[in-house]
């Protein structure tokens, strides 16, 4: 089966979904909303460390991430 080809690519994505959340963080701090953003610093922050606790990093060699440079360019 072929593989389907994005329309935008990997740092396209990246950089839009930054500009969101600059956007967001913008956007409450000039309302004035910090408690929501202490909230959702706090859930970002669990979530960040609930990825990175149940990644599996054991498995992770040198060939891996070679091959998965190789694949971008």
């Amino acid at each position: 089966m072929a593989t389907k080809e994005s329309r935008y690519s990997r740092r396209m994505v990246a950089l839009f979904w930054c500009m969101v959340v600059a956007v967001v963080i913008g956007s409450l701090i000039y309302f004035e909303q910090i408690a929501m953003l202490y909230v959702l610093a706090t859930l970002s922050l669990v979530t960040l460390l609930l990825i990175v606790g149940f990644s599996d990093l054991e498995n992770v060699g040198r060939e891996n991430i070679d091959a998965f440079t190789m694949k971008d360019e």
